[in-house]
């Protein structure tokens, strides 16, 4: 496995630093961490510019070392340019399995983590990608995984993906799949007695079996990695994005894994909206599996 952390000097990239150092990881594993330099408009010369390079390589060897003291092969790399372009022709380039970065930056660089950048990365990254938010009062690691699925290919690869992966024996995971109770495109202003009742009684029986389906093609792929795995099924009273962070929020969860796309036509896991909005807003750490 190849894996980009993206750092800055920033508070928030250390917690990238730390978590990536705590959990165990498939033998044969690579880090490559990587500093972005912005060009600014106040660089006029030449020195300026060769100096904040040889500031950030310095940066990053000592970030890769401080992963190597955890057994990790790791390199540094600083490279000039827009953060999220740079980031994401790096993972291509490198033919990176996974991007790791942080939830935000700090002064100069402070776009380097949020809003567009960010944003971006989870959109246009050719692979997946994890957000890490370091949890006060918890030490690094992952002790408790939330898996949000509806059962597409995205879901189960994102399921697999947790299962080809080392976590320790005291790691606790749990399927959640939302049901969402439909009443049609242009029956969402209609109430009883105009509602046809049959139909939407259809409509929620149908969305409870494909739930049903997939927590439960989740739990037969996680169970050959987790001795338990609880299920979980949710009828939607909220938003997607809001029913998947506030489940985190109430487990207590370290890290939140969904899938890139969902089924063709149920939207609330295609990428740009669900998937990106627990992305960028849950309170735990993130990944968003290709």
């Amino acid at each position: 496995m190849n894996v980009l952390v993206a750092v800055d000097n920033s508070e928030a990239s250390q917690a990238v630093l730390q978590e990536v150092a705590a959990r165990p990881w498939p033998a044969g594993t690579r880090f490559e961490v990587l500093n972005v330099v912005e060009p600014g408009h106040l660089w006029v010369v030449s020195s300026t510019v060769e100096e904040a390079m040889q500031a950030s390589a310095v940066f990053v060897e000592r970030a890769a070392g401080s992963l190597r003291s955890a057994t990790l092969e790791a390199t540094g790399v600083s490279l000039p340019g827009d953060p999220k372009r740079v980031i994401l022709d790096r993972a291509t380039e490198t033919k990176a399995d996974f991007v790791f970065v942080g939830s935000q930056g700090v002064s100069a660089l402070a776009r380097f983590f949020t809003g567009s950048v960010a944003s971006g990365v989870v959109r246009y990254a050719p692979c997946s990608v994890e957000i890490v938010r370091a949890r006060q009062g918890k030490a690094a690691g992952v002790h408790k995984i939330l898996l949000a699925t509806d059962g597409s290919a995205s879901s189960e690869r994102a399921a697999q993906s947790i299962a080809n992966r080392p976590w320790g024996k005291e790691t606790e995971i749990e399927v959640l799949s939302v049901v969402e109770l439909s009443l049609g495109t242009g029956q969402a202003w209609l109430e009883p007695p105009y509602v046809d009742t049959e139909q939407l009684e259809a409509q929620r029986a149908e969305a409870m079996k494909r739930a049903q389906t997939a927590v439960a093609s989740a739990v037969e792929i996680l169970s050959k990695t987790f001795a338990h795995v609880e299920e979980s099924i949710s009828v939607l009273v909220s938003g997607p994005k809001a029913v998947i962070t506030e489940e985190a929020d109430q487990t207590g969860a370290d890290l939140i894994v969904v899938g890139s796309h969902g089924h063709r036509g149920i939207e609330r896991f295609m990428l740009g909206s669900v998937s990106e909005g627990v992305a960028l807003h849950a309170h735990c750490s993130v990944e968003v599996i290709r």
